[in-house]
């Protein structure tokens, strides 16, 4: 659920624990370590027990690493919590720097010295990851070593034990597909490709493979485990056997091989004089080294469960409509909320984001929200991923922008949204670069394109309007949703590197936005459904499009109606059209009334 990312008051204590570390290093014969912000998965969220970059600087963001040397140590965090790291992080004992800018690997290749030897854990980095490091490490005349047993963990003294949320059965109504018939189809593709085996590293992938949820990681459903599939057997599913009741366990048993975690790696061995699947960007370097240890020859390519994951059938389609719908009459009742109470004074980032998540709530559906709430006033909404803190959380005033952005986690589907809002009157400015996001976003809308187009042919649609006045925003235009997994899903995306084509089925959001550093920020954020699109009149191709899934009106205060085309102005009418007959009916009588000015027509 939501909370507040709220600077440590332990800097004495990082010192200590930066002291034991290289005492722990220098035991080991190690010159450094590399710490990542990750777990033996990959995960983007990550538990308790594995936040090893947080343990040790302070810095809780989503995303990072740290490099520790004998005299002297690095923080890397991308451009979403420059901010946030200088707070919570210690820049006596870390030097912080730009994780796209100044990467790990470069600052290794620019500071390690002749003969260094450098730890790194083999289950926290990637393969492609790993390689980068190595390359570095090799410039400059240093070794990284694989550890046995990470470092930290011998000397975090209090780390936290390893989840052991229960795991439940994803019902076939939500599914779609039963998971032996997808366990069956996995088993096809990998024969017809000439593989032997494929392992599984993404708990996301594990879920709607086997049509379990869990609880193990914050907003991301999922029960940590590891698969191994086999093209002429039963899979091989290593997962904690505490958190299966007995109906989950018979359920699983009938569909794999069930063992425990540490039963994982031992089980690789048995693939000697096979060829096996493994994701490069997306499974731990571990992996690979044991296989090749045991004589298999390793088969770089594609997580085989990330597209039909992401192509969502009927069943799930269905879901994320009717989340959407459940979402949206939630979304609805707090911006009347909203509406009346920021006028009045006293609220602040914190309290509106704890709000939202109530109405959420009330649904009675709410699994937990998706993501961390991005709740921004005034210049915090110009920080695009911004995360608010009981010490950076800023009253909503009067004449000011508020963007939130957020999302829910419901059992047949996960949403997630963004809306700037206006609290009294917004100036001409605020309301021209409204505009022109919102004409970037009808442009992603109403888009048709012919089978095979990624989202890099698109991506361009939403920035037109911001490049012809000059402006643009740094971040992707959409990213793919899971169906009550990840809100974060590949492959597909909207972004310059957005190769996947888009099929039908697939999810993805469309969120372009302005940002004005110290002053405000504006985002509009939709899910689009793929579809087939009717054919054009005279066209010679089959084409796709977009259906809109989220119902929640858009803010007209801010619109310029003089500057939307006739076909802009239609597409606003017609989506607030499809807001009020879709969510009206599910609010009480006062929500409906102000829908209903909330949708009606743009005015002259």
């Amino acid at each position: 659920m939501f909370q507040t990312y709220d600077p440590p008051s332990e800097s004495g204590a990082r010192g200590d624990r930066l002291v034991a570390l290289r005492a722990e290093l220098t035991r080991r014969g190690l010159d450094g370590l590399i710490v990542p912000r990750t777990d033996t998965h990959q995960n983007e969220y990550v538990a308790p027990s594995e936040e090893r970059l947080a343990w040790l600087t302070g810095f809780t963001g989503s995303a990072g690493a740290a490099v520790v040397f004998m005299d002297k140590a690095a923080i890397f965090v991308d451009g979403r919590y420059t901010l946030q790291v200088r707070a919570q992080v210690d820049a006596a004992l870390f030097e912080p720097l730009h994780l796209i800018e100044t990467p790990p690997a470069t600052w290794i290749r620019l500071v390690a010295k002749k003969g260094m030897r450098i730890g790194y854990d083999a289950m926290l980095h990637t393969v492609n990851g790993a390689r980068r490091l190595k390359d570095a490490c090799e410039k400059a005349g240093a070794e990284l070593v694989p550890v046995e047993g990470n470092p930290i963990d011998t000397v975090w003294t209090d780390r936290p034990e390893p989840p052991l949320e229960a795991v439940v059965l994803h019902p076939l109504s939500s599914a779609g597909v039963s998971a032996a018939d997808k366990i069956e189809r996995l088993k096809v593709e990998l024969r017809e490709a000439g593989l032997d085996a494929a392992v599984i590293a993404q708990p996301d992938s594990i879920a709607w493979t086997f049509n379990i949820r869990g609880h193990d990681l914050p907003h991301l459903p999922v029960a940590l485990a590891f698969t191994i599939l086999r093209a002429d057997a039963a899979p091989q599913l290593f997962i904690d056997r505490r958190k299966l009741s007995n109906t989950v366990a018979d359920a699983l048993g009938q569909l794999a091989e069930v063992g425990e975690p540490d039963g994982f790696l031992p089980a690789l061995d048995g693939l000697s004089g096979r060829t096996v699947l493994v994701d490069p960007d997306m499974s731990a370097e571990a992996i690979t080294r044991r296989l090749e240890a045991a004589g298999a020859t390793v088969s770089f390519g594609t997580d085989p469960v990330l597209l039909p994951k992401a192509i969502k059938n009927d069943a799930e389609i269905e879901g994320a409509r009717a989340a959407h719908r459940r979402d949206g009459a939630a979304f609805a009742r707090f911006l009347v909320w909203f509406e009346e109470n920021a006028p009045k004074g006293g609220l602040d980032e914190v309290s509106v984001a704890k709000a939202l998540e109530g109405f959420r709530a009330d649904t009675g559906k709410l699994k937990d929200i998706s993501f961390d709430t991005i709740s921004g006033a005034g210049p915090n909404a110009a920080i695009c991923h911004y995360r608010v803190t009981t010490a950076t959380s800023l009253p909503i005033e009067m004449n000011s922008i508020y963007l939130c952005d957020s999302g829910a986690q419901y059992e047949d589907g996960t949403t997630d949204i963004t809306r700037t809002m206006v609290v009294g009157t917004p100036d001409e400015e605020m309301r021209r670069q409204f505009t022109l996001v919102l004409q970037g976003h009808i442009g992603i809308s109403t888009a048709r394109f012919p089978v095979g187009t990624s989202g890099a042919q698109l991506d361009a649609l939403a920035r037109i309007p911001l490049w012809k006045a000059g402006l643009d925003f740094d971040h992707g235009t959409g990213h793919g949703v899971g169906s009550y997994l990840s809100v974060h899903e590949g492959p597909q995306r909207i972004a310059k590197t957005g190769t996947t084509p888009f099929q039908p089925g697939m999810i993805v959001s469309n969120e372009p936005g302005v940002y004005n550093a110290g002053k405000w920020g504006i985002r509009i954020e939709n899910l689009e459904l793929v579809t087939p699109a009717e054919r054009i009149e005279g066209g010679d191709r089959p084409m796709l499009g977009f259906e809109t899934l989220t119902l929640v009106p858009i803010d007209r205060r801010l619109i310029v109606t003089a500057m939307l085309s006739a076909a802009e102005r239609a597409w606003v009418d017609a989506y607030h059209a499809r807001v009020l007959a879709g969510i009206g009916p599910l609010v009480d009588a006062g929500t409906r009334d102000w829908l209903e000015k909330a949708t009606a027509p743009l005015e002259d």
